[in-house]
């Protein structure tokens, strides 16, 4: 296969992907209109910004994945996307641990961080299955490891999230 028809596959997958996600939240538009979402537009329009990212998100892994089958000969990329990805991966492990330490601080700029802190973690199940598309396409072994030590710190910190915020719904304290 040629490389612009190459591109073109991945370039048309990412477009789906946007009109997938485009078509999710226009649904969503039309089951929730009424005096409730009028009321409350702001958390509607989050909500439908929280949907749109992540619908595209996974619907994204597709076009990622043949990118990335596209790419498995090179071996520079690889190193430097896993290398990459560790650093995000470790920007999640800072975020939980600004979290773990700074939300029941007095008002500082630990405190603000730690609030900040909450939107890194809310994409860590995003930047797991991202990282474990990765490691299975990586042809060579440190990168897909770092891949998928990656994925493992990602998993940590999105059950870390699901512990802190889920469990105490579920398990209220007497």
């Amino acid at each position: 296969m040629r490389p612009l028809v190459k591109v073109g596959a991945v370039a048309v997958g990412y477009v789906a992907a946007l009109l997938v996600a485009s078509a999710a939240v226009a649904v969503r538009l039309a089951s929730t209109s009424g005096p409730d979402a009028q009321a409350a537009s702001g958390m509607y329009a989050a909500g439908d910004a929280f949907l749109f990212v992540a619908v595209c998100s996974v619907a994204a892994l597709v076009p990622t994945g043949a990118a990335l089958f596209f790419l498995r000969p090179y071996r520079p990329f690889w190193t430097v996307l896993s290398a990459v990805g560790l650093c995000v991966a470790g920007t999640g492990v800072t975020a939980a641990a600004l979290h773990v330490i700074g939300r029941a601080a007095a008002p500082s700029p630990l405190a603000a961080l730690a609030g900040l802190s909450v939107l890194r973690i809310l994409v860590a199940p995003l930047l797991a299955l991202t990282f474990l598309v990765c490691s299975l396409f990586s042809p060579f072994r440190f990168p897909r490891l770092a891949f998928l030590a990656a994925t493992g710190m990602e998993v940590a910190v999105s059950a870390y999230a699901g512990l802190v915020w889920f469990l105490p719904l579920f398990f209220p304290r007497s």
